[in-house]
């Protein structure tokens, strides 16, 4: 009797390939792709996977590009987030899969499981907080058991907010410690550039949803919060002028905070760090010296623009949303009428190639603290230092994601064992001492100190 052999190995396999985020994120893969590559890349087989054989097929013939011959001769594995016996094939035959089909509620937790029950690592470029924290709630303990790290927010959310909180909070130099950090986006283009549907989408059903997320919350145990010193910052108004920056700011209930707010709290659990699996002496040092740099502190986020009327603009699509998404009709026609609802910033076909090349991104990080930690505890004493550290790069949805994500895949192809064996954690508990802020200024971001006074 003949055995059927082991189906094939990939080193990284993207799910949801044929979407429009999905195919840029073949576009920045391709380039690390050995033995083409002209980078030293531990990525040595690649597959793509799909509902549709065909539209994948044509997604890697777009990434691939004019002008560079024919698209390599990549698997393309057929898989649905709606039959569990294609998923569990495809994470069988995964290093680590990256999830790339949204809304992440509705496709991504199914991967996941996947993932978590064949011991296959999976990063996504969720921004979604209800499907971070539950995946976190129910996948954990298996994915601990066999070894599968499941991360989300491995896009621009969050991986800016949180590795430029890490960088940030590593310039409070000791005894200096920061009180507040509070992000400042600002979205540039020399052209009007739209959203992506899929983002659009991912917001209207978590207003609809906020009552679940709430009900996820108070149904598990309080994480523990930070010792941060100092009294909390004031909570501001919901708009306002930044005169440091000169640019209007509007107050952003954004999945950032949540995710560095659960860094912090992994920080406050795990003082030195996650432990690697198999860490070599000299990381576990490094890890180790690296967490003892990192100091809490109240984060926030904030919107910017340089007009009101673009501020007026991220009011019209919040107030829109925020009414409409919380029943079916009007979440009917927020989805079918996008472009409206947030007046020309979403449309279902998204920005067009030049829209994209043309557009890109600020994150400052201004935080106020003590220049000794001894102050902070004195009645009545104030802030006396300001801090200011950026996070720059290009277009955040199709460039910085696709680039923030492929990274992280390589760390995890490159450093495994250095990293946890397994379970669902925030991207900072994991990549923070590791080579990744490296690697994204080696690939198009910016990670710079601005300024440091005193007040």
């Amino acid at each position: 009797m003949t055995t059927r052999p082991a189906p094939e190995m990939f080193d990284v396999v993207i799910f949801g390939a044929s979407g429009f985020t999905g195919r840029y994120v073949i576009r920045e893969a391709l380039k690390f792709l050995a033995p083409s590559s002209p980078y030293a890349s531990p990525l040595r087989s690649l597959a793509l996977a799909g509902r549709s054989r065909d539209r994948v097929a044509a997604a890697l013939r777009w990434a691939a590009g004019p002008g560079r011959g024919p698209a390599p001769d990549l698997p393309i594995l057929v898989a649905d987030s709606s039959d569990p016996a294609s998923l569990a094939a495809l994470a069988a035959r995964a290093r680590v899969v990256l999830s790339c089909a949204g809304p992440f509620r509705h496709h991504g937790r199914p991967v996941a499981a996947a993932c978590a029950a064949a011991g296959a690592d999976c990063l996504d470029i969720s921004g979604e907080p209800e499907f971070m924290e539950r995946v976190e709630a129910e996948l954990h303990e298996v994915a601990a058991k066999n070894g599968s790290l499941i991360i989300s927010a491995c896009g621009f959310d969050s991986i800016p907010a949180e590795l430029g909180y890490l960088f940030h909070s590593r310039q409070w130099a000791p005894p200096s410690v920061p009180v507040s950090v509070q992000a400042y986006v600002s979205l540039e283009s020399d052209k009007k550039i739209v959203g992506n549907f899929g983002t659009y989408e991912s917001a209207v059903l978590g207003v609809a949803n906020a009552s679940e997320l709430q009900a996820l919350r108070r149904s598990r145990p309080r994480r523990p919060r930070p010792n941060i010193p100092g009294s909390p910052p004031p909570k501001g108004s919901l708009v306002e002028h930044d005169k440091t920056l000169a640019l209007w700011t509007i107050k952003l209930p954004s999945a950032d905070t949540v995710v560095v707010k659960r860094t912090l709290s992994t920080l406050t659990e795990h003082p030195e760090g996650l432990p690697g699996a198999e860490e070599t002496v000299d990381f576990a040092e490094h890890r180790k010296n690296f967490w003892s740099s990192v100091k809490p502190a109240h984060f926030g986020v904030k919107l910017t623009s340089k007009s009101l009327l673009g501020i007026a603009q991220f009011i019209f699509t919040g107030l829109c949303i925020g009414l409409l998404g919380s029943f079916s009709f009007g979440r009917s026609l927020l989805l079918k009428f996008p472009s409206f609802f947030s007046a020309g910033g979403f449309r279902k076909s998204g920005p067009t190639e030049e829209q994209v090349s043309s557009a890109s991104f600020k994150m400052w990080f201004i935080g106020h603290g003590y220049s000794d930690a001894d102050r902070a505890s004195e009645h009545g004493s104030k802030p006396n230092k300001v801090i200011i550290t950026r996070v720059s790069g290009p277009e955040i949805g199709y460039i910085t994601t696709p680039i923030v994500l492929v990274q992280c895949a390589l760390v995890l192809l490159s450093q495994r064992g250095n990293l946890p064996k397994g379970g669902v954690y925030t991207p900072g508990a994991v990549f923070g001492p590791t080579d990744l802020q490296q690697r994204l200024q080696e690939n198009g971001l910016s990670f710079d100190l601005i300024s440091t006074r005193a007040l």
